[in-house]
């Protein structure tokens, strides 16, 4: 038989100051605190292990695109485009970076947030049927 992958379990994310940045993502993000020193903080966010993890100066987890382009590299998922729209709304009052609401031509809807660090997220309306059904909103 053979082995796959089954899920991610863990995101590494550099920050300049994991004191200030756990208590953002614990703020702001709802993230749930499970271990912190000097060099590093250990979350739960949205079903998994985010590791905020000490870097250099500048150092985030975006990359370039082949048009220059700055990309994160992390979507969220919620479930569908009210649920998009409300958290939008409460990123803007919280006053977290965010971008608008768009219309990539596929299904659904899409923001991006940034971190203190300037760490980009994406934000996706269409939740994942396998995760719904598996884990979350199973029909009854």
């Amino acid at each position: 038989m053979q082995e796959s992958l089954i899920r991610i379990g863990t995101t590494y994310v550099p920050v300049t100051d994991v004191e200030r940045a756990s208590d953002w993502y614990v703020s702001n993000l709802q993230a749930v605190m499970n271990y912190k020193d000097e060099s590093k903080a250990i979350l739960n966010l949205a079903n998994q292990s985010l590791f905020l993890v000490k870097g250099r100066k500048g150092e985030t987890a975006n990359f370039f695109d082949h048009k220059g382009n700055e990309r994160f590299s992390m979507t969220f998922e919620v479930d569908g485009l009210t649920s998009l729209r409300t958290l939008h709304e409460q990123f803007v009052e919280k006053g977290i970076q965010v971008g608008e609401i768009e219309d990539r031509g596929h299904a659904g809807r899409n923001f991006v947030f940034s971190d203190l660090d300037g760490n980009r997220f994406d934000v996706w309306s269409e939740l994942s049927p396998t995760f719904k059904e598996r884990f979350l909103l199973a029909d009854n």
